[in-house]
């Protein structure tokens, strides 16, 4: 996959559905930033799937 679709795709996906989530806001809220944030990376299937282009990302530099 070449980098420029990556970053598309990466895009595409904080555009559609980061942007609004009502989880990460309400765990912000609650919770606090860090936690809002651990969240996302360790238990949303969109933040898994941002990791999985991340390590494509990497692996090609």
């Amino acid at each position: 996959m070449r980098q420029s679709r990556v970053i598309h795709e990466v895009s595409e996906l904080l555009d559609h559905y980061c942007e609004q989530c009502f989880v990460n806001t309400y765990f912000k809220k609650e919770f606090g930033k860090r936690y809002a944030q651990r969240f996302c990376i360790k238990e949303c299937t969109v933040g898994e799937k941002l990791k999985e282009y991340g390590k494509i990302l990497s692996y090609r530099n």
